[in-house]
């Protein structure tokens, strides 16, 4: 959560003028955590890093779509950009639930359909649809 917050921070403030790779940015620190840091603090930077992203997002036009922007010295359309962090923060996300469901074990409580019940959760959605 620590990386990707601080991902989302450095790509999308001022998103379509500077470098998405901020000079303030610290990478490898993102995967450090010390006694000082506490889960406020990461869930301070967490919120902070999707408002940024989500206010980016909202002030794009579709015209900005086919504009350059850059990450790392490399050019890339907003579209590729947004493509691509939504990528790796999807990757990301994969990751904290397989370790979520490891470390919770069997009181791991499913995010979708849970095993064993696709027929029934298909046949309800079924019905639903034919209702007028």
């Amino acid at each position: 959560m620590k990386h990707m917050a601080g991902n989302l921070r450095s790509r999308f403030t001022d998103f379509l003028t500077t470098d998405g790779e901020k000079p303030d940015r610290h990478r490898d620190q993102e995967f450090e955590l010390n006694s000082a840091t506490t889960r406020t603090d990461i869930m301070r930077w967490w919120e902070q890093a999707w408002e940024i992203l989500f206010l980016t997002i909202m002030s794009l036009s579709p015209d900005d779509l086919d504009r350059t922007v850059t990450i790392r010295g490399e050019q890339h359309t907003v579209l590729q950009a947004l493509n691509r962090a939504l990528a790796h923060h999807a990757s990301h996300v994969g990751q904290i639930i397989f370790l979520a469901k490891h470390l919770r074990s069997t009181e791991w409580k499913t995010l979708s359909v849970p095993r064993g019940k696709s027929e029934e959760y298909n046949a309800q959605k079924a019905a639903q649809q034919k209702k007028p």
